[in-house]
């Protein structure tokens, strides 16, 4: 019977300290992606947006992995139905779909329907790979959704009886739903391809797939007006949740696995009470600290393996 450890070795022990480290960077990544989309939703439309954010990360990319492209080009041309899935999940779904949902929901409904992706991660990579948690990663993985739920209902459990759902909602559980399968599929799908580069493929798979829906929204709302506020927006969202959340994430699905690595969204209702804190001048509520003090040491828990604890779960 082969020995499967010896056929799959642990990624190096290095590559995993980094991993765990960008698990604590990587939400207020993203989190600024919510920020901009509430806050030009008056001025962009959702398809532009997405098209914009998403045709600038390969404009950006590109120099820097073109030649690798180029050398994985046989690849390329095997994996493109892959890059095409991951494309419509992570920049079509999860791109102009959440911006698109955002403009009919509520705060409240958006962090409580993403607080459950890291389950559907856990659960698809179950379901689909046969992925198991320890012990100890599913008591961290209980933590941090406890501290989510703490934050998103204002440490009020009765406000799950006052909320209501719409297409918003729907849309955004949508969303929530191929991020986990996006998640999923990143991990299960190897690649010749670095970082940086897969992830150009997959943009550009993405922004092709966009392509029919940026007409139909150019047709029935026209184009978003150019002025130095879209382009500042559009900049920021190329940096920031496209290039940097995106490739830092895609390394920690790499290091350490799709059902740990969706864990770091358990963090992006910390993250937004810290920046509103900040930004806008919003107390921080005791609420905020409990959940605070349960996600953090949770998401440690839920991440960090000692390679002598068998998995039971």
């Amino acid at each position: 019977m082969p020995n499967l450890a010896a056929m799959n070795p642990p990624a190096p022990a290095r590559d995993q300290r980094i991993a765990q480290i960008l698990l604590f960077v990587t939400p207020a990544l993203f989190t600024t992606n919510m920020v901009l989309a509430r806050a030009t939703a008056d001025f962009i439309p959702p398809v532009a947006l997405s098209g914009m954010r998403w045709l600038g990360v390969v404009l950006v990319l590109l120099p820097f992995c073109a030649s690798e492209l180029w050398r994985h080009r046989a690849a390329l041309q095997k994996e493109w139905p892959q890059l095409a899935v991951l494309g419509f999940l992570g920049m079509g779904i999860c791109g102009a779909g959440v911006y698109y949902g955002a403009a009919f929901t509520t705060a409240t409904n958006i962090g409580l329907i993403y607080a459950i992706s890291p389950v559907m991660i856990i659960l698809l990579s179950r379901a689909m790979f046969g992925d198991r948690l320890n012990r100890r990663q599913a008591l961290g993985t209980a933590l941090a959704l406890a501290g989510v739920l703490a934050i998103i209902l204002r440490g009020d459990p009765a406000a799950l009886l006052d909320l209501s759902f719409s297409i918003g909602d729907l849309i955004m559980l949508a969303a929530a739903f191929s991020w986990a399968l996006y998640t999923v599929l990143l991990k299960r799908w190897p690649s010749p391809l670095g970082v940086n580069a897969r992830l150009t493929a997959i943009a550009m798979a993405g922004v092709i797939i966009l392509l029919p829906f940026l007409g139909w929204e150019l047709e029935t709302r026209g184009p978003p007006d150019f002025d130095i506020r879209t382009i500042a927006a559009a900049v920021t969202l190329v940096l920031v949740p496209g290039v940097g959340a995106y490739a830092t994430y895609s390394y920690i699905t790499k290091h350490l696995g799709p059902s740990r690595t969706g864990l770091l969204l358990y963090l992006s209702p910390v993250y937004t009470a810290v920046m509103a804190w900040l930004l806008l001048g919003e107390r921080f509520a005791l609420y905020h600290w409990i959940g605070a003090a349960l996600v953090l040491p949770g998401l440690y828990l839920a991440t960090h393996t000692p390679s002598s604890e068998p998995e039971t779960v």
